[in-house]
């Protein structure tokens, strides 16, 4: 759908794929990496929220937070490391190296500007974007 319109996949030797990112794929990964802080649902209430220093955001709400835009370079830095988060006295774990892959994606910026990131991040960024509330 609209995220669609946003990727271009690359493959690390420059040749072009026509894989796409998967929320699916994604959901898979949010569920292994993030619901511990962020929830099953994504709205801030896992298990080890309560321990952090910071209130845990609600996932559903970014782009509502964002004047209705997802905020794509903000997420994607943010979990993978380039923006960090802090949350209980030190960083949001960094998944950025967990995230990575060969397979490279180009996230196209509200500039128009490419962002390459690996295709598993895309895919949890695919997720988030899925989960987005009214």
């Amino acid at each position: 759908m609209f995220f669609r319109a946003m990727i271009l996949i690359c493959a690390a030797a420059g040749a072009a794929s026509a894989q796409e990112p998967d929320p699916q794929d994604g959901r898979d990964l949010y569920r292994t990496y993030c619901w511990q802080c962020h929830g099953r649902d994504a709205t801030g209430t896992g298990p080890m929220a309560e321990m952090l220093a910071i209130e845990t955001p609600d996932l559903t709400r970014l782009a509502a937070r964002n004047g209705g835009t997802f905020p794509l370079e903000a997420v994607a830095r943010q979990v993978d490391g380039r923006a960090p988060v802090l949350a209980h006295g030190g960083e949001m774990p960094l998944f950025g190296p967990v995230l990575d892959s060969d397979q490279q994606v180009a996230l196209a910026l509200p500039s128009g500007q490419p962002m390459m990131t690996g295709l598993p991040l895309a895919n949890v960024i695919a997720y988030l974007q899925s989960v987005q509330a009214d």
